[in-house]
């Protein structure tokens, strides 16, 4: 395949698939004989009422979620999740929370400003470069949920196997590994998702919450933090990220078009394996995550010094590979290969990392 862009190795907002943005960019004057674009048309009309329902449709396929699970497109992205989980789910005051990372970290603080958290694991005595095992965790019997970060976007963790909640809820926030592989959505209370990283642009997130979950008696939360009024309302109780939903349901229905997530796994991981078997022969550069729990999706790296570091950012920049720079909390590089980054893009970058290397020996 010629590729002539940028290979945009950004954590998110990140790279959409080619053929997505060409029907996006075909379709944008005239939505299909509307005379219009999904960005100009009213919420409440009979078109976009087809493109929500369309792209509902395509997710309810594409992840194979039962029927008793609702899913919602809301505002605010997943940061608005670390609040409204525990506003809602929390009947008794109390959840467990399993910290893996800077998210899960986040998620932990904000879950603290409404009720009580058990922090049941944590991987922070080794800067998160691992999943703690969680196979036999202590949960209390009044524990609402089980809350993780199921791929940790900046510290490059991913869990390969899910908590042993005890029962309990389990509540887990995808949005960097989102549609990457199959996913057993009933082994999950609810499922959340910032899109702008695996699926479309920012400003949403998609939600997917077992209908037992959505409660009625939450008369003093306001009305949009409460998930029956998205329910209820399919997602339109306000004017919704109408632009977003649609970009997502192209995502959605190209992903299904390609085989599905058991198709995008494999790609993912023999795209994954060309950075990481580099990493492991290479004498300059070396992965942070321990091999069990690398993610396919997020990659930090290091060299010997920050110097070096910002140094081959700088390189790799003037090359044409975009936003390896590692979030400033962790420093190093990282490389986000999400659905849309094509092998040759992972091939291309090892190809001059290798060169770097050889050059600065």
């Amino acid at each position: 395949m010629k590729y002539d862009r940028t290979f945009n190795f950004s954590a998110g907002p990140a790279m959409m698939p080619e053929p997505v943005l060409e029907e996006i960019r075909d379709e944008m004057m005239n939505y299909r004989g509307s005379g219009m674009c999904v960005m100009e048309m009213s919420h409440r009309s009979a078109v976009y009422q087809g493109i929500i329902d369309a792209a509902e449709k395509d997710l309810r396929e594409l992840m194979g979620i039962p029927d008793n699970y609702k899913v919602l497109f809301i505002q605010g992205g997943a940061t608005l999740q670390f609040s409204m989980i525990p506003m809602n789910l929390m009947k008794n005051g109390k959840a467990v929370y399993i910290e893996t990372g800077a998210w899960s970290k986040k998620a932990i603080a904000e879950a603290k400003k409404v009720g009580e958290v058990v922090v049941a694991a944590s991987s922070k005595d080794k800067n998160y470069t691992y999943v703690p095992d969680c196979s036999d965790l202590d949960i209390p019997e009044d524990a609402d949920y089980v809350y993780i970060c199921e791929n940790e976007t900046i510290h490059g963790v991913t869990w390969q196997k899910l908590p042993n909640t005890k029962g309990k809820i389990l509540v887990s926030d995808q949005s960097s590994m989102f549609l990457s592989r199959p996913c057993n959505v009933s082994d999950y209370g609810m499922i959340y998702a910032g899109v702008q990283k695996n699926v479309g642009p920012a400003g949403m997130v998609v939600v997917i919450i077992r209908e037992d979950l959505i409660r009625d008696d939450l008369t003093d939360l306001p009305v949009y933090l409460q998930y029956k009024t998205h329910a209820d309302a399919g997602s339109m109780y306000n004017t919704p990220n109408c632009w977003a939903i649609y970009c997502c349901g192209k995502v959605f229905r190209y992903l299904l078009d390609q085989g599905g997530l058991e198709v995008m796994n494999q790609k993912n991981i023999d795209k994954a394996k060309v950075m990481y078997d580099f990493l492991d022969q290479s004498e300059m550069f070396t992965g942070t995550v321990v091999p069990e729990d690398r993610s396919l999706m997020n990659i930090p790296f290091v060299t010997a010094s920050k110097e070096l570091d910002a140094e081959v950012v700088a390189a790799t920049k003037a090359a044409g590979f975009d936003n390896l720079k590692g979030h400033k909390s962790v420093g190093g590089l990282r490389a986000s290969t999400y659905n849309a980054m094509p092998k040759e893009g992972v091939e291309a970058l090892v190809e001059f990392l290798k060169k770097f290397e050889a050059e600065h020996k």
